[in-house]
């Protein structure tokens, strides 16, 4: 079955086979990579499922997210894990892998909200320590060695930037991969969430981790920068808290606070890749119709820029704050 294919028709009969019924409310939630509905079954309450893009992960990829999910849970740590048919949390409908999850009713976590962040920061250690033992053999390390020239590539190909702009811009991320890749040294190599920011994030009585699609292994610190938001100050202050509630559990080296910038430079350079190489998709065009603009790429220009600079300013210290 095409992946453009999943008509309600289709989702209803794959998640009936499952044993999981429409019985109302089929809704299409906001997300591109993957295909994410809620519903309304009698029996179970509401619930979300999600049918994954082909080619993008592995079955055996994505039983292993599960499965840290579920190692997760047993530590006490807030996630909430798939729900099981037979023994088994992935399902499958004609050549299309999906799993389903009941819907929390809860409220987004508030970033600005020092308390907040400091009770998600305890619950970011106990992810850690568990992810000190998860080995996630089927998904790669974050390495940008590795991953930064596949996205220039991929931009290289895909990305429709003008032709009195490609100079200056592949200039630049040629410059900002050196860069990054120079500087990325880090210290741990743990399981992480891998995609911590507040879309992924919900409060009820406590932060709730969502979404491990991106789970990986890497340095503490990606589950903890994208949190931090406003001015060097303000940073300041909802890293304290966070680490304030991280540090009752497992100690965090401020070394890796140097590691925030290279981490930002990744998550921009692949996410222009991200869009270039979806933009066949139907719904990119749609969705993100800014892209592939002129605008566009003379503003990724000026990100470049911006983040050279940062890569070349004092990281972020507690040290100095406290």
């Amino acid at each position: 079955m095409n992946y453009y294919q999943l008509t309600p028709d289709a989702i209803t009969d794959a998640l009936a086979g499952m044993g999981f019924y429409v019985d109302s409310g089929l809704m299409a939630l906001n997300s591109y990579e993957n295909r994410v509905y809620r519903f309304k079954n009698e029996e179970e309450g509401n619930l979300v499922a999600k049918f994954y893009r082909p080619g993008r992960w592995s079955r055996e990829q994505i039983e292993e997210e599960h499965a840290f999910v579920a190692a997760l849970a047993a530590d006490g740590v807030r996630v909430v894990q798939p729900l099981q048919r037979e023994q088994q949390s992935l399902f499958e409908y004609k050549g299309i892998l999906f799993a389903v999850w009941p819907a929390i009713a809860a409220r987004q976590l508030e970033a600005d909200n020092l308390e907040q962040l400091e009770a998600l920061g305890e619950q970011l250690a106990k992810l850690h320590l568990r992810g000190e033992r998860e080995p996630l053999g089927h998904r790669s390390r974050m390495d940008p060695a590795v991953e930064l020239p596949l996205a220039r590539d991929l931009l290289e190909r895909h990305g429709q930037i003008p032709a009195a702009l490609r100079q200056p811009f592949f200039s630049l991320l040629e410059r900002l991969l050196e860069e990054v890749c120079r500087r990325y040294r880090p210290a741990t190599d743990i399981a992480l969430h891998g995609d911590c920011h507040g879309g992924n994030l919900l409060w009820q009585g406590g932060p709730w981790l969502l979404d491990f699609d991106d789970c990986r292994r890497g340095p503490a610190v990606q589950d903890i920068w994208m949190m931090l938001s406003g001015s060097r100050q303000e940073q300041l202050v909802q890293l304290d808290s966070l680490l304030a509630g991280y540090e009752m559990v497992r100690e965090f080296d401020n070394a890796e606070l140097a590691l925030i910038e290279p981490l930002r430079s990744m998550r921009i350079i692949n996410y222009m890749a991200w869009l270039a190489s979806r933009w066949s998709d139907p719904a990119f065009p749609v969705n993100f119709p800014w892209f592939n603009t002129e605008g566009y790429w003379q503003q990724q220009i000026a990100v470049l820029r911006e983040q050279l600079e940062a890569l070349a300013a004092p990281p972020l210290s507690l040290t100095s704050w406290n």
